[in-house]
């Protein structure tokens, strides 16, 4: 959980200063894609509050009317984060590059900017911003990375690409993710501008806000669709399941299992619960210290299972 917060919070903190920079570029230089960005960062700055709120909600302690906590919390506010804040600052930042390419709108990076007696090219202050903005990006990637690989090496994942369909830490998954699309957005706007500037068409200028736009909306519709299966109840994957099913079937007390199921109720949180059917010979005492012990070692196997239930059946 602490990783998840130090995760959240570096974005945030980055977020912020980066969506000041880029609203002062577009405010001097009036570039769609300068717009698309402070968008784009305004929209990354109110994701991590909505992720640190679900982080603080997640960790209440479980009530009567909430027996298993608000683990699920977390899955809630970062489905909000992808429908409420990527698909508006998608969608704005789609019409507005729209807008400018249709209309021919121009971005004034031809002018000059006086600061302190010097004067130099407006366009130079969008250079300076984007440039500090990767670096920004850039650190908070490395931080989200780092909790990434972390769940990676903990449940022996492949890569980035299974640790994404997988993963229930959805506020680290959320942060990587983020700050990936992020690099792709600054490098879209830096490459419209400069050749805006070069060839003075601003059809790059707009496209580059389109293509930002778009960004934004896929990644939108991605995470959402990740969260979703947290929301209505995933079961672990396949494969560490059938692990933790055949520790069960293998005990030697156990003839059979009639039921085995896994659900996840928060971040790297799951409930097991199996109906088993034990040898006849055995009495009711000996079955209950056989099943503390299958709940000891399956909890042992894996980490993430926090909650076993085991019915002994007839």
């Amino acid at each position: 959980m602490a990783s998840s917060k130090s995760v959240v919070l570096a974005a945030l903190f980055a977020n912020a200063a980066i969506a000041v920079l880029k609203f002062v570029g577009f405010a001097l230089t009036g570039s769609p894609a300068m717009l698309s960005e402070t968008y784009h960062s305004v929209s990354d700055t109110g994701n991590q509050i909505f992720l640190l709120i679900g982080l603080r909600y997640g960790e209440r302690e479980r009530t009567r009317a909430h027996p298993f906590g608000y683990g699920k919390a977390q899955f809630f506010y970062a489905f909000l984060v992808s429908v409420l804040l990527f698909g508006i600052a998608g969608w704005e930042s789609l019409r507005h590059g729209y807008s400018a390419l249709v209309h021919h709108e121009s971005a004034a990076l031809s002018g000059t900017v006086q600061v302190a007696g010097f004067e130099f090219p407006a366009v130079w202050v969008n250079y300076g911003v984007l440039i500090g903005a990767f670096v920004f990006e850039g650190s908070a990637l490395r931080t989200a990375m780092h909790g990434m690989r972390a769940d990676i090496r903990k449940h022996d994942w492949s890569g980035f690409r299974e640790a994404f369909q997988k993963t229930s830490n959805v506020s680290t998954l959320t942060a990587f993710t983020e700050d990936t699309i992020a690099i792709s957005g600054i490098t879209l706007a830096f490459f419209g501008i400069v050749l805006t500037e070069l060839t003075g068409n601003p059809i790059f200028d707009s496209v580059a806000a389109i293509l930002i736009g778009l960004l934004l909306m896929g990644f939108a519709v991605a995470l959402a669709w990740e969260n979703k299966r947290l929301l209505i109840g995933e079961s672990l994957p396949e494969s560490e399941e059938d692990e933790l099913r055949e520790v069960v079937r293998e005990w030697p007390s156990v003839r059979e299992i009639t039921d085995f199921r896994t659900v996840y109720f928060g971040p790297n949180q799951v409930i097991l619960t199996a109906d088993v059917v034990f040898d006849a010979e055995y009495d009711t005492e000996y079955i209950d210290d056989e099943i503390t012990a299958i709940e000891d070692e399956l909890q042992r196997l894996n980490g993430d299972v926090k909650k076993v239930y085991i019915e002994p059946e007839v």
